[in-house]
């Protein structure tokens, strides 16, 4: 065969298109999440006061609000403290990039170990504020939080994944059953 005639094919993607959109359901989710985190405040400031306290009292049930503990926007506090907007925007960050550094067709997580690794630098942020050793900021809430909520999409993720994958083959399998190929006569 020339060089001519030669002809340079890419891989085929093989990964199901179901895993796709559940990475895209996650991603978008995510983001929305952290955008109403933000418009909360903005909301606030422009006078939409039913939309941001739907917003602050919709979060309230995951975060304490606590407004010293939470960045400002506008002059109106986020909808959660910095410690949550670090792992929502963490979370949210590394699921965008989660297809560029892992392949999504694997479901496996990585060793437990790397979960607690990322949870220990909240763990001590926390304690040593709590205690009064040091006093903590809104800079490393948000980055412990970002560190922890960036670990666990290599979690969370795969599982969501492997779910998605049982769940079909067994609609594939029940499906296969309930409507049998017609045999030939």
């Amino acid at each position: 065969m020339s060089a001519t005639n030669a002809v340079a094919y890419a891989p085929i993607d093989r990964t199901p298109q179901h895993v796709w959109a559940i990475w895209g359901c996650v991603a978008v989710t995510t983001c929305l999440l952290v955008a109403l985190i933000v418009t909360a405040p903005i909301a606030q400031a422009a006078g939409h006061t039913a939309l941001a306290l739907s917003v602050y009292k919709t979060f309230s049930y995951l975060c304490h609000q606590i407004p010293e503990r939470s960045f400002h926007l506008a002059g109106h506090k986020f909808a959660v403290c910095s410690r949550c907007t670090g792992m929502y925007s963490g979370f949210a960050l590394a699921t965008l990039i989660y297809p560029l550094t892992r392949s999504l067709k694997r479901t496996d997580t990585p060793r437990l170990m790397w979960l607690i690794v990322a949870a220990i630098p909240i763990a001590v942020d926390f304690l040593l504020g709590y205690f009064n050793i040091w006093h903590n900021t809104h800079l490393t809430r948000f980055l412990t939080g970002a560190l922890l909520g960036s670990a666990a999409v290599f979690y969370i993720l795969p599982g969501l994944i492997e779910l998605s994958l049982t769940v079909a083959r067994r609609f594939s399998l029940h499906k296969s059953a309930q409507f049998p190929m017609a045999r030939p006569r």
